[in-house]
């Protein structure tokens, strides 16, 4: 399926934010919506990597609308900036469905690291408001955890590891961080009510730091009698499925594939 890119700029409540959207070249009916948040560590990062990341995969296989936000990063905007953008980005993204040919009740929320971070407190906190209905959720080895686990306390992987997420958290969280007031919009890991959040599928290589919190949030999601599943593929490179070329990185793209048929398809 081949897309067109549009760039506009959307209003949310830290100013004008820029935003990429991605949609059928040819488009006859309604279609899925998808909202993808890069990553970055909430620091770094920018929304045109959606370009080389799976959101666009995920878009161009299913024939999908895609909007991809330039969220205010943590060294100038710490939290909740970007969750407040992201936010807005899917409420445009849902307000504005006829207009982009979107079917409201097939709106997907995934990212990678960071964004996948991201992409977890979105649905939560939407789940909390009440107003837009997000139908499957997409976390890829997501940050959603401030406080060290056994994977990301002493980790060398390769992309990112245990200083840089160190650094990542304090530089989003300020004055929050190392305590036991951190939201669960902000570190999604905090949160203790998983029942009613959308399915969820992710993958995870076992040797980067994010592997625990992963695992963690699809147990949590499970018990809360969510359908949810992640792979975890032997490995310590974050960000592996980028690397296109790569077996691990293969498998991971067409497992996602299957996974998102029935939201997508």
């Amino acid at each position: 399926m081949k897309l067109k890119t549009i760039r506009r700029r959307i209003e949310t409540p830290g100013g004008k934010m820029k935003i990429i959207i991605l949609r059928p070249e040819k488009q006859e009916k309604p279609v899925p919506g998808i909202l993808w948040i890069h990553g970055g560590g909430y620091v770094t990062g920018m929304a045109a990597m959606v370009f080389v990341t799976a959101g666009s995969a995920l878009a161009k296989h299913y024939g999908a609308v895609l909007i991809a936000p330039e969220y205010r990063r943590a060294v100038k905007h710490p939290y909740p900036a970007a969750l407040e953008d992201c936010y807005a980005a899917l409420e445009y993204l849902y307000n504005n469905a006829d207009e982009l040919g979107v079917d409201r009740d097939r709106i997907v929320v995934g990212g990678e690291s960071a964004g996948g971070g991201l992409a977890a407190a979105i649905c939560i906190y939407a789940r909390d408001k009440g107003e837009i209905p997000i139908s499957f959720q997409i976390p890829l080895y997501p940050m959603l955890d401030c406080k060290d686990t056994d994977s990301s306390r002493h980790s060398h992987s390769h992309g990112w590891g245990t200083r840089r997420n160190h650094w990542g958290w304090h530089t989003y969280l300020r004055d929050l961080y190392g305590t036991d007031n951190v939201p669960p919009y902000a570190s999604p890991s905090r949160e203790t009510n998983y029942a009613n959040l959308p399915p969820c599928y992710t993958f995870v290589e076992d040797g980067e730091p994010f592997r625990d919190e992963t695992v963690t949030y699809v147990k949590n999601l499970n018990d809360a009698g969510v359908e949810a599943h992640v792979d975890v593929f032997h490995g310590n490179i974050h960000g592996f499925d980028t690397m296109r070329w790569t077996k691990n990185a293969k498998k991971a793209r067409k497992k996602l594939i299957q996974a998102a048929e029935k939201y997508l398809k």
